[in-house]
């Protein structure tokens, strides 16, 4: 299937520049394996060596958390949009 990837500007450095970026794929995970095929430097920002999403990377297939869904497994359709948004923590009182 092909979805539309948008990369927040934090991963941008790995994808040349894009902010967006076609992918394909059955599933999320498909299609972040494509990803991090086709931009190494991504891959690792991404899934862990568990093979799962690293904990503060959150990864939306529309407006879902794939978390709450079936996180790597997640299925996605021609058209969806997955959403790359890094956490982000820190600031002062």
């Amino acid at each position: 299937m092909a979805v539309q990837v948008r990369v927040p500007t934090v991963l941008r450095s790995a994808t040349a520049g894009q902010s967006t970026v076609d992918a394909e794929g059955a599933t999320v995970g498909e299609v972040l394996d494509q990803l991090g095929g086709r931009f190494p430097g991504l891959a690792g920002q991404l899934i862990g060596e568990d093979g799962e999403l690293h904990r503060f990377v959150n990864v939306y297939l529309n407006d879902d958390d794939v978390r709450y869904l079936e996180k790597l497994a997640t299925k996605v359709g021609d058209g969806d949009i997955v959403s790359i948004l890094p956490a982000v923590a820190g600031g002062a009182v």
